[in-house]
């Protein structure tokens, strides 16, 4: 049974829950796109962001040195506030960051398409947050949205994730079942919600699976622009039903991002593979 996701807002809603480095990074870096944080201005001292979000100081400097890994923020010794530094736009950036910004300017188009080739969609709903709010507000209306999400199958024999003492464990492939699901679920109930609500006059979310272990992830924007990334397998630990797995696994939100736009026949080539999975490999996935 799934329900409804509403959007995160920025402070926890009970005193008592702490907000992760993720989320609070994650309201700093919107922060600095809409300019309320200016570059090179001084951020608000570690102990102000731990009295404005109810947070603690291991959180607030996890989230900075997120920020800081993906450019958006610059330290300057112990103690000192951090600075805002704007990402190098000519390097690749985290798909945290990257996906985000270009899909936040796909969703200014009327007619709204976006086909992705991914593990889990974590990282397209983290980057679908700040559109959906905008439409929510109405400072976004588009006609129509669709989105079309492949991901691999995990009743297959993937690659990955596995354990690293027992590669024929099969726990990490249901860990990776749940985690689809959860995303997976969120991501189709916030977008029909628009419709539902008459936000969007037309809505269409399909998500397939494939029996293909993912060795990139792949996002075709409005059919005019592509981004694309390299999974790299690492090891990690991981819990479980209450056990803690090494497992090797990938990171999707921090890998780096390619975009492409100017070459058309690329884009075309990456659109037509899309469509020869989608319409020979892929069946529907079943979120039950």
């Amino acid at each position: 049974m799934s329900q409804e996701i509403a959007p995160a807002s920025e402070a926890p809603q009970n005193p008592g829950d702490l907000l992760s480095p993720d989320h609070l990074a994650g309201v700093l870096r919107d922060r600095i796109r809409k300019g309320e944080l200016r570059q090179h201005e001084r951020l608000p001292t570690q102990r102000a962001l731990v009295e404005e979000f109810g947070t603690n100081r291991t959180t607030v400097r996890q989230a900075l040195a997120i920020l800081e890994r993906e450019g958006y923020v610059s330290t300057r010794g112990r103690g000192a506030p951090a600075v805002v530094s704007a990402p190098n736009r000519d390097s690749p950036r985290p798909a945290s960051a990257e996906v985000a910004d270009r899909i936040a300017v796909a969703f200014h188009a009327e007619d709204i398409s976006i086909d992705a080739f991914c593990l889990t969609t974590e990282t397209l709903n983290s980057a679908l947050a700040a559109p959906l709010i905008a439409i929510s507000a109405g400072e976004l209306t588009p006609r129509s949205i669709s989105i079309r999400v492949l991901l691999p199958n995990p009743d297959a024999p993937l690659a990955y994730p596995r354990l690293v003492s027992d590669p024929s464990d099969r726990r990490p492939l249901a860990r990776l079942r749940q985690i689809t699901r959860t995303f997976s679920t969120s991501l189709r109930h916030q977008l029909t919600s628009l419709g539902e609500m008459q936000l969007v006059p037309k809505v269409n979310v399909e998500i397939r699976a494939v029996p293909i272990t993912p060795v990139q992830k792949l996002y075709l924007l409005n059919n005019t622009e592509v981004l694309s990334a390299y999974y790299q397998v690492v090891p990690r630990v991981v819990e479980y039903e209450d056990e803690q797995m090494e497992i090797y696994d990938v990171l999707g939100l921090s890998s780096k991002v390619f975009r492409s736009s100017s070459d058309t026949a690329f884009v075309e080539e990456s659109q037509q593979w899309f469509e020869s999975l989608w319409s020979t490999l892929a069946q529907p996935l079943t979120l039950g």
